[in-house]
């Protein structure tokens, strides 16, 4: 493993950093619909009135926001599903730059929808740039891994979710009233997304292809030994890493069907650590409050906008820490310790929400708990849950695994972007205990199941499955096994 130590040169953190402006766009989308909600229901209002000489209906409001929020997410669902065939065909980087189109087209069509005065047309351009969404977070995290060095490869994927954290404080910002988040100019703010989608259209193709890629798809050698010694600067590295590749392929079959990954023996663990991490994360609460955080605090608190900035700011933070913690600390110990702080933070809120009425002063601590949240989902199971099927698959299986991580936190973030609202009104403070269940069933399951992947090859990660052949992994029994 020494000669696969981490080196960082220029171009490989050029074509890293190139590669999140991708999460930078989906971030500040993400963001900037939050604090000028108003502003753009008055928009579907005033539409409504132009046509029919009348106010839209108040349940007929809530339910079209709700769709015009969550329609991003549904479209980021439908996505998904070309990422293996795209990954496969075009490469990882070239597909990056062809599904930025999906943005720069979404974003078009949103600054067209105030012109044209059709909430319609904002909503088409909030599905369009979704489809972009559910295609670029899965092919970031499979170009990032590949082209990264094992002891630095969790760190750099980590950074997908950093630029994402920073878009949604930077959608935020630019959607406060003082900023661009007003009647004349929201439909401006919709369109800023423009300026990261042209600089990467500018900058990826000077980016090396994934040599993975290029050596185990590709059967291209000489191509994968340029590309990774434009990556890593030393030739010395290169030899270890593409013998370390030539390895993986011999493990490896070409062209792995969709059917056959879910049937093949030695996915099926990998397959469910996914399944708990991505639902985890998604279903646990954090999307309810990145989403509905204006709302939420405007009950309270004649500043809620600040408060709401707040949200971005520590959401920031410890995606930062995340970082930093990622390749000293592990995924599994990350994992762990976000999910159990999150059913902690679930647990208190309900307890505050119920006493509110009788305590009013408790509401500052409400604020608290919802940084604390944010903080834990940012800690681990954010960043983690968009790559860890990246390690845990093999190169063939790799782009479907991508693919099922991205309907998994798309499809999470839909319901629950659809559903939070109806179920706050159904349960109210106790719809808080549904996530502390969601949250302690996902860190009981992966306490159970997860190995840790920190500072292990590929190939030495996919070995273990295919030796388990299904059965549960020897280093994943207790707290304490954080060896690597």
């Amino acid at each position: 493993m020494a000669s696969q130590e981490g080196h960082l040169t220029a171009t490989l953190l050029a074509s890293i950093l190139t590669a999140v402006l991708g999460s930078l766009q989906i971030g500040y989308h993400t963001g900037n619909v939050n604090a000028p909600a108003k502003i753009i229901e008055e928009f579907f209002n005033h539409t409504w009135r132009a046509r029919h000489n009348q106010s839209m209906p108040d349940h007929s409001l809530t339910l079209l926001w709700s769709l015009s929020v969550s329609i991003k997410d549904f479209g980021a669902l439908l996505g998904s599903l070309g990422v293996k065939f795209l990954a496969d065909s075009y490469g990882r980087r070239n597909s990056i730059l062809i599904v930025n189109g999906l943005s720069v087209a979404g974003a078009c069509i949103m600054f067209a929808s105030k012109a044209s005065e059709s909430f319609e047309v904002l909503i088409l351009g909030r599905l369009v740039f979704g489809l972009f969404c559910g295609l670029v977070m899965s092919l970031n995290p499979l170009y990032i891994q590949e082209v990264s060095p094992t002891s630095l490869r969790g760190a750099f994927a980590t950074l997908n979710q950093v630029s994402f954290a920073t878009g949604i404080l930077v959608g935020m910002l630019a959607g406060l009233e003082s900023a661009l988040g007003t009647e004349r100019n929201w439909a401006l703010m919709l369109s800023l997304s423009l300026i990261p989608a042209l600089t990467q259209y500018l900058a990826l193709p000077f980016c090396p292809e994934s040599p993975r890629y290029l050596l185990i798809n590709r059967g291209e050698a000489s191509k994968a030994e340029a590309a990774l010694l434009k990556l890593r600067g030393r030739s010395d590295k290169v030899f270890a890493e593409l013998e370390e590749m030539k390895e993986e392929a011999s493990h490896t079959q070409s062209g792995v069907t969709v059917r056959y990954f879910f049937k093949k023996r030695s996915y099926r663990q990998p397959i469910i650590i996914v399944l708990i991490v991505n639902l985890g994360s998604q279903l646990s609460g954090f999307n309810a409050i990145i989403n509905y955080s204006t709302r939420m605090f405007q009950a309270k608190f004649d500043e809620a906008k600040f408060l709401t900035l707040g949200v971005g700011a520590v959401n920031l933070t410890f995606t930062l820490v995340a970082f930093f913690l990622m390749e000293r600390a592990g995924r599994r110990k990350l994992l762990l310790t976000g999910f159990i702080s999150i059913a902690v933070c679930n647990l208190l809120m309900t307890i505050v929400e119920s006493v509110l009425h009788l305590v009013p002063d408790l509401r500052s601590l409400q604020v608290v708990l919802v940084f604390c949240l944010i903080s834990a989902y940012e800690l681990g199971p954010g960043p983690i849950s968009w790559f860890i099927a990246a390690e845990l698959f093999d190169q063939p299986g790799r782009p479907i695994a991508m693919a099922f991580t991205s309907m998994l936190n798309w499809g999470g973030k839909f319901v629950l972007a659809l559903l939070f609202p109806p179920l706050l009104k159904l349960c109210g403070a106790y719809v808080y205990l549904l996530f502390m269940a969601v949250a302690l069933l996902a860190f009981t399951l992966t306490w159970i199941r997860l190995p840790e992947t920190k500072g292990r090859t590929f190939d030495d990660i996919a070995e273990e499955f295919r030796g388990a052949d299904g059965i549960p992994l020897h280093n994943s029994t207790g707290f304490n096994t954080f060896d690597s």
